[in-house]
């Protein structure tokens, strides 16, 4: 989830992952979505749950579908699924999140970047 741009300055972005069955969220924030902030992102909040994740199912953007998150899911015995082009309803659980949850506690205004680091430490 975007944090917004202002004056140029792109913002950070939330990654939230919910357990379907417990409801347990985690979120972490990285300065950009892409691979290279993305996968020790995702290694912080799958450490994060108090237990075993046994599947993971992330939108379709490439920054989720690429040979680094299917060999570090494949390392944890995780079995991988993506939601379909333009059916944003197959993540209607964690949409319904970023607004009760991420939106409440950090609002709709720009994030800077510079504060990612502060925003992790408030996550955990």
């Amino acid at each position: 989830m975007h944090q917004g741009d202002f004056d140029g300055a792109q913002g950070v972005y939330h990654i939230n992952a919910v357990d379907e069955v417990t409801q347990f969220e985690v979120v972490a924030t990285v300065e950009r979505i892409s691979e290279a902030y993305l996968i020790p992102a995702l290694q912080v909040l799958l450490e994060d749950f108090p237990f075993v994740i046994r599947g993971f199912h992330s939108d379709n953007g490439s920054e989720y579908i690429n040979r680094r998150v299917a060999e570090m899911l494949g390392t944890l015995l995780v079995d991988f699924t993506k939601s379909r082009s333009r059916h944003s309803n197959d993540h209607a659980l964690v949409e319904s999140k970023n607004g009760a949850v991420v939106r409440k506690h950090r609002g709709y205004a720009h994030l800077p970047q510079k504060y990612t680091a502060r925003l992790n430490a408030f996550n955990r």
